[in-house]
């Protein structure tokens, strides 16, 4: 019969001192081991959590720096591939296109910097450039993109990874060279040539089919999922869906347009490249688009051939830095320097960039004060900016995209304006919006055809500098504090400076 813990401890009572010792030490022994076995499981834990944080954040603690031309299809595939990532990126304020990619400096971290590509003659200056937080560079927008991008989008299996190669093979020489012959003309990059022109057409209309026929039964062009083949082949696709395919061309491809409307109407598609709409007629070829950005390439060449002749410098290491333009960098040339519309307005007394450092480096408790005794209230206004469409916001990651991707697109905003977007609440449950203050006082987005993005998506109301609600405003915007209107607690914020 069973015999029950209290009799067996009787019995062992009843046993000799040395072997009541031996069972009192084996019991402390076990209870030894189990300690350990819990403090190596407790380390276990920590170290896996610790490593799942680094994995997760790590990106987002890293900055990246990423050398490009504003609107820049290629630079697309590495920003959207970034925002489904996490990996936080910045882009070189100071890139200039044509220039700085003609220098020692940037040759020196590039020295590959250079391609041909096919149907546009003459070199192209490899753009865009990626240098790592520790100093690596990597050039090619596949590759860079792939460096950025999370497991989901690089594929999951060996096979899923091939097939993305094969797809960026596919855009490259497929697509690419296609359109660049059909579209360059039509903006003047290029020369007009009918029968390059033609033979274009005929090539932009086989590489359809092709995906057409390949997306009859499928969602993606790889497995289940979005993946960096999607964004390269759609960022390659983004000119002909932008300037010539109008509804009869794109008609007979109902797939691929079902499938590119899905990829660019992404959350972390939209938050790079706006609310992107499709070509309504196709773009028709003007003599004088070529003519005019010829003429004032020559004039550039002209210039630097003058400079070159006055410098001291050796001729060698110059040839290096100033080359002839290529047709991309002609039409960059070409384009006229547009004037700030802040600038045309009068500076008054706050100086902004003042005050920016000053919040970059001082608690909000002097930066607000600061704040206030240095305002202009004359030449510069308070603006509150809050989302409509909060409804419609799901996950946190996805609605900090939007505001991030409105920063990216306003960036030329940036010299005379100020702001402090802020996310209330939680993933489902989220709202947007914001403080921004610039110079002047009517409503800034509507002074430039280069900041009318996304300002629609706001409602917008102009505060009284010197009433006390607009006071509280501002101290809850940019000290990072409060609720919403629907008593949502604030979740996360970003400036724009």
């Amino acid at each position: 019969m069973p015999v029950s813990k209290n009799t067996e401890l009787i019995l062992h009572m009843t046993k000799p001192k040395k072997q009541r010792m031996e069972f009192i030490l084996e019991e402390q022994s076990v209870k030894k081991f189990d300690q350990q076995l819990i403090q190596i499981f407790c380390v276990f834990v920590i170290i896996s959590v610790t490593y799942e944080i680094d994995e997760t954040f790590g990106r987002i603690l890293d900055k990246k720096t990423l050398y490009t031309y504003p609107e820049n299809f290629r630079a697309y595939k590495v920003l959207i591939a970034a925002q489904y990532s996490g990996a936080q990126i910045k882009i070189a304020d100071d890139f200039v296109f044509g220039e700085t990619n003609k220098t020692e400096a940037f040759l020196k971290k590039f020295p590959l910097g250079k391609v041909k590509l096919p149907v546009i003659s003459g070199k192209y200056q490899l753009v865009p450039a990626f240098e790592t937080c520790d100093g690596k560079c990597i050039t090619e927008s596949n590759a860079i993109a792939y460096y950025v991008a999370n497991d989901q989008l690089r594929g999951k299996t060996d096979l899923e990874r091939a097939e993305i190669i094969q797809w960026f093979g596919f855009a490259d020489s497929e697509i690419l060279p296609a359109s660049c012959a059909w579209v360059f003309p039509l903006l003047g990059i290029m020369p007009y040539n009918k029968q390059n022109v033609e033979h274009a057409k005929d090539d932009v209309k086989k590489a359809l089919t092709a995906l057409n026929f390949h997306l009859l039964t499928r969602t993606y062009l790889v497995g289940e999922r979005l993946t960096l083949a999607d964004i390269s082949v759609a960022m390659t696709l983004l000119h002909l869906y932008q300037y010539i395919l109008e509804p009869n061309l794109r008609k007979p491809y109902q797939n691929v347009n079902r499938w590119f409307q899905t990829v660019i109407y992404q959350p972390e598609s939209i938050a790079v490249i706006g609310a992107f709409k499709l070509a309504e007629k196709t773009l028709e070829y003007d003599p004088k688009k070529f003519a005019e950005t010829q003429g004032k390439s020559s004039k550039k060449e002209k210039k630097e051939k003058e400079s070159k002749k006055e410098s001291k410098e050796p001729k060698e290491s110059k040839k290096e830095v100033v080359e002839d333009l290529d047709p991309m960098d002609a039409i960059l040339a070409a384009e006229p320097k547009n004037i700030n519309p802040f600038d045309t307005l009068p500076k008054g007394t706050f100086d902004l960039d003042d005050f920016k450092r000053f919040y970059s480096n001082e608690d909000e408790s002097k930066s607000i004060s600061y704040f206030w005794q240095k305002f202009d209230p004359d030449h510069y206004s308070i603006w509150l900016g809050e989302y409509k469409y909060n409804n419609e916001l799901t996950k946190v990651f996805m609605s900090c995209n939007l505001i991030s991707g409105m920063y990216q697109r306003l960036d030329k905003m940036r010299k005379a304006a100020f702001a402090s977007v802020c996310l209330f609440g939680s993933d489902n449950d989220s709202s947007i919006s914001g403080i921004w203050i610039w110079r002047g006082h009517e409503l800034a987005f509507t002074l430039s055809p280069d900041w009318q993005v996304d300002y629609e998506s706001y409602s917008w109301t102009k505060l009284d500098p010197t009433e006390e609600e607009t006071k509280q405003l501002v101290q809850q915007y940019l000290s990072w504090t409060g609720t919403d209107k629907e008593e949502r607690k604030f979740n996360q914020g970003k400036i724009f400076k």
